[in-house]
């Protein structure tokens, strides 16, 4: 049977998966809701605005989005489908796009309720990170609490004789 840890793991890798298939998806095509491609469009072009120096390297509104969509359909899909460490690679990577989404959001002045999103699903994407990692370091930590055990054996012959 499933660890705790391996179940938390997969299901949250699976629903981080799936959100950010889905919103990248929004970001680079009207297919799914006209309405919510419009209102990244606009956002995009605020958050271009804000950033100056995007453009004097070649970024425009429309590539910053599209680069932004594409990681978070590419990355979600590795969470959702590829097995290992890639999973681990893909998290990352979103985290700091989730970084960078808060940063614009600070920067056109957002109020908390436009980018409440993208601080739940930064939390989340660290919690998986984490539970990832720990699950990597555990029998580390097991075999150090053997000794001490063993050692209060040892200390408990020695009294006894």
């Amino acid at each position: 049977m499933a660890s705790p840890r391996t179940i938390t793991i997969v299901a949250l890798s699976f629903a981080l998966g799936l959100f950010f298939v889905f919103m990248g998806t929004i970001k680079l095509t009207p297919r799914l809701s006209k309405d919510a491609y419009s209102e990244m469009k606009r956002a995009y072009k605020s958050y271009a605005k804000a950033l100056p120096g995007l453009k004097k390297i070649g970024i425009s509104s429309v590539l910053l989005r599209k680069i932004i969509g594409s990681l978070e359909v590419g990355c979600g899909m590795v969470l959702t489908l590829v097995p290992g460490k890639p999973k681990d690679v893909a998290n990352f990577l979103l985290l700091l796009v989730m970084l960078a989404v808060l940063f614009f959001h600070q920067l056109v002045g957002d109020p908390l309720k436009r980018y409440a999103h993208a601080l739940v699903f930064g939390i989340l994407l660290t919690c998986r990170l984490l539970i990832a990692r720990q699950s990597d370091e555990r029998p580390e930590r097991d075999e150090s609490r053997e000794e001490p055990h063993i050692n209060e054996q040892e200390k408990n012959k020695v009294k006894q004789s």
